[in-house]
């Protein structure tokens, strides 16, 4: 279940065929188990691939244009909703999209977006598909875990274009980071009990996800990025946070590089602080909201670049001046933060918190999303409402988590000498893409 900046609670299913065309649906829920269905939208296109992306090592640009986009209301209040919000936000195409009072009829479509047409009214609903922009294929091999087995099982993971956390900005903005990975309904991750319920479902019958218990925040121990994650405005990083939660203070270790395998350092911030009780949030069902103080941070320059641009800095705003070299440590709270690297001491972020396991009883922590225009949630308005990739608790990673994650350096080698994650180099994406989308 997906939780979109607002909050939206979604899940997805996208089929791509051979001759470019693409089938996706979209089914939304009131809940965040997605067990409650409020709406599903079909929404059918065509996509081209274009060049890797200037902007997002790793990543390849392309091009979608919307054929029909339909929806189907799953009770009378989702289409007095949906309803109301058309005809108050949208143009005099659309002005009349439902009659009030029209009574729910299960199972009917009604079309928001026609190309033949040229009607659109599905800006109401914020809806865009520009997570179609951009594209990422990712291969790696899952372990078999049971006893009796050895060896391996190939994993496949879709990467498509991030949402802005801004509603308003949603709808024009070009992707420059990912959402959370789809996965191929043929090379999934095992156990995966989501997988084939969302991959059975349609418009009329969405999927009623299986229930999972609730968890109570309790944050202790130590947590860790199980993969190289990628942020807006081409930001690649591992994290590795350690909550003491006795006295409820904090260190946050964040590993940054260059590039999307996050085998390339650039620099490590070390921040330290304190935080308060977490009480329910109200306004994402199933959250935490929780404020932190981030007291203290040192930063580590692990390459030239960084060196360069941390030794040119204005004096007195960042650590000693002209002090610094790679692989050495240096405390920047004297200066209260480091301006170059926009980072301000003492500081108070609010935050949104969320705990679960997964279908391998593995304690995730999911913290919310950071603002895509860059800027942090220093204020209680600016809270997210939506999650980051998860983190795993590194007392119940297992071996498959040791091998595909180090702390401080992605792409470590497993036992058998492979490379535990492989991301697939853009020519080797296009020739998959060739397979799907069968260039004319």
């Amino acid at each position: 279940c997906e939780v979109r900046p607002g909050p939206e609670f979604l899940t997805r299913s996208y089929l791509f065929y051979a001759n470019r065309l693409f089938k996706a649906y979209q089914f939304y829920y009131w809940d965040p188990s997605c067990r409650d269905p409020s709406y599903s939208l079909v929404i059918k296109g065509k996509l081209r691939l274009r060049q890797a992306s200037w902007i997002t090592r790793g990543a390849t640009e392309a091009d979608y244009h919307l054929h029909k986009v339909g929806i189907v209301f799953h009770s009378q209040k989702a289409m007095r909703e949906v309803a109301a919000w058309i005809n108050q936000t949208s143009g005099e195409g659309c002005s009349g999209f439902l009659p009030p009072g029209r009574t729910w009829a299960p199972g009917a479509l009604y079309e928001l977006l026609s190309a033949k047409t040229e009607r659109d009214c599905t800006a109401a609903l914020g809806f865009a598909m520009h997570e179609l922009s951009l594209v990422r294929v990712e291969k790696h091999y899952q372990p078999l875990l049971q006893a009796q087995q050895s060896g391996s099982r190939l994993v496949e993971e879709l990467y498509l274009g991030d949402i802005h956390t801004e509603w308003v900005e949603r709808l024009h903005y070009r992707p420059t980071g990912y959402q959370r990975p789809m996965q191929s309904a043929v090379h999934h991750v095992h156990p995966c009990p989501a997988c084939g319920i969302i991959y059975r479902a349609d418009e009329h019958h969405p999927p009623i996800l299986p229930v999972r218990a609730q968890l109570p925040m309790q944050l202790s121990g130590s947590w860790v990025s199980t993969h190289c994650e990628v942020r807006p405005a081409v930001l690649f990083l591992t994290r590795y946070f350690i909550f003491h939660g006795n006295n409820h203070t904090w260190e946050g270790y964040y590993y940054h590089y260059s590039d999307p395998l996050c085998k390339q350092p650039t620099f490590t911030i070390y921040a330290s602080g304190h935080y308060t009780q977490g009480i329910p949030s109200s306004k994402v069902r199933g959250g935490t909201e929780l404020a932190f103080k981030v007291t203290q941070a040192r930063v580590t320059p692990m390459d030239q670049v960084t060196v360069m641009m941390l030794n040119s800095s204005e004096p007195g705003s960042c650590g000693l001046t002209s002090s610094w070299s790679a692989g050495v440590e240096q405390d920047i709270t004297p200066t209260n933060g480091c301006l170059a690297l926009g980072i301000k001491l003492p500081h108070t972020e609010y935050e949104l918190f969320k705990m679960e396991q997964d279908a391998k009883d593995r304690s995730l922590l999911y913290i919310g999303e950071r603002p895509t225009d860059g800027s942090s949630p220093d204020s209680p308005d600016k809270r997210p409402t939506s999650y980051q990739a998860p983190l795993i608790q590194c007392a119940g990673a297992s071996e498959e988590f040791s091998n595909y994650v180090s702390l401080k350096y992605l792409g470590k080698k497993d036992a058998n000498g492979n490379e535990a994650l492989k991301p697939l180099p853009v020519a080797f994406l296009l020739f998959i893409a060739l397979l799907f989308f069968r260039w004319d």
